[in-house]
């Protein structure tokens, strides 16, 4: 995390200051952001391990499931930017705190759930639960970290929800296959419960560690706070009257984002539903072997990630970077049907794709705060997160359905190659380099 701490010219005695106070600002709140969305990866992917046996327990068809996994979305865009707006009022820290003890309490209430139309209210009411987190992190970001690390920053963001990746597949595995029976709960009942609970504890946790703003911080001495306002007014001094969010919502740059949002996580959200029940079809069977082969993608996309993140920011440039990672994930999809019945060739693929397909995440949303406005950021995150999360249920509904009609999810995988293609194509022909705010140094 110290990688991202601003760099200044080395001579500069204000530019040493400031690093410190970057490093102090990283080490307070990065390891807590990070866990928390750890434990949010965690929890909507051990949806697709739990599958894998609640399937039979609860009638649950493969087209079911991909509404289940789809319908958590309707509920997450419906309140997503009211969650945002509200936010700026009541200040981060109740907002966050609030959605962490919210989603845990609905995880674990998950446990409990005997039909398929229970299971897709508590979907839902996760979805609900959770609206305003992810944007709401991003624009928290915003507030501390100026545009010059901002890439960095969130690759380390999103890297946590990598180790989550990682963790994931073992620990559900692990937890299904060891504690079945423990207080009379089936496998997969017993691993919503353990997902559940640590995110509770962290949301009352936040409650007295998080600070809403730079001003805000009892931990940050007077010259610290000027030097953070001082680093974010650099990136933006001139906001004009008339670049709120309502002016934003006539930019059809705006919309664009929102489109290879959707094609972005059309991609990000099959790799994590689906993993499993790809994995198992390329003739794995054992819980705890098909948790730590679905590792792999994960840990090829924190690598690629890091590198990733890294790079766009010492280039300055996130329109080819993203550009080239949709394309190789696209690639990688549409090659799986051809080595279908050779297992290593499949997972060498699907690693490969998935890492492309979840590290496009981070570099993605290294480009929405470069087209919005500082008054306009706060709904037009959110409305580019919601327009992107309608690939959470239209994707994972047709998914689905593609998997019940054809009993393979190589069609599927080729369908989400195309939308990565297109996504690609969206961005370079666009949202050209010169209209990306802060970013005149891009080089193409």
């Amino acid at each position: 995390m110290s990688d991202a701490i601003p760099q200044f010219p080395a001579d500069s005695a204000t530019s040493n200051e400031l690093k410190r106070t970057y490093s102090k600002v990283i080490w307070r709140l990065m390891p807590y952001l990070m866990l928390a969305f750890i434990l949010n990866a965690i929890d909507r992917l051990n949806l697709s391990f739990a599958k894998l046996r609640m399937a039979e327990d609860i009638l649950l068809t493969d087209t079911t499931y991909g509404i289940g996994a789809g319908v958590f979305y309707l509920g997450y865009i419906l309140f997503e930017v009211p969650s945002n707006l509200y936010m700026q009022r009541v200040g981060a820290r109740a907002t966050l705190t609030r959605i962490m003890i919210l989603w845990g309490l609905i995880t674990v209430i998950t446990a409990f759930v005997t039909s398929p139309e229970q299971l897709l209210v508590a979907r839902f009411l996760l979805g609900v639960a959770e609206a305003g987190f992810f944007p709401g992190l991003i624009l928290y970001l915003t507030y501390w970290f100026p545009a010059s690390v901002r890439g960095r920053i969130t690759a380390s963001f999103f890297m946590s929800g990598m180790v989550a990746g990682m963790i994931c597949g073992p620990l559900s595995g692990t937890i299904m296959a060891q504690l079945h029976g423990w207080l009379g709960l089936r496998d997969w009942q017993v691993l919503f419960v353990l997902t559940g609970l640590p995110a509770v504890m962290l949301g009352l946790i936040g409650r007295v560690w998080l600070t809403d703003r730079p001003d805000q911080a009892r931990w940050l001495d007077d010259d610290q706070k000027r030097q953070i306002r001082e680093a974010l007014a650099n990136e933006s001094p001139h906001e004009s009257a008339g670049s709120g969010f309502v002016s934003a919502l006539r930019d059809p740059r705006l919309y664009v984002a929102g489109l290879v949002c959707f094609c972005i996580y059309s991609a990000a959200n099959t790799v994590s539903y689906w993993l499993p029940s790809l994995v198992r079809g390329f003739g794995l069977q054992d819980l705890q072997l098909i948790g730590l082969a679905t590792s792999l993608p994960f840990l090829a996309g924190l690598c690629a990630m890091f590198w990733l993140g890294r790079s766009s920011d010492r280039h300055m440039e996130r329109r080819w970077h993203l550009s080239l990672t949709l394309l190789t994930a696209a690639a990688c999809f549409c090659l799986l049907d051809l080595v279908e019945g050779h297992t290593a060739l499949s997972m060498a693929l699907i690693s490969v794709g998935g890492a492309a397909a979840l590290a496009a995440m981070p570099l993605f949303w290294t480009i929405p705060p470069a087209l919005l406005s500082r008054p306009a950021a706060a709904g037009g995150i959110a409305l580019i997160s919601s327009l992107g999360n309608l690939a959470g249920f239209l994707s994972q509904t047709a998914v689905g359905a593609l998997k019940t009609a054809t009993g393979s999810l190589y069609l599927a995988f080729d369908l989400i190659a195309v939308l990565l293609v297109l996504g690609a194509l969206l961005l370079l022909i666009a949202i050209p380099t010169a209209r990306l705010r802060g970013h005149g140094r891009n080089r193409e």
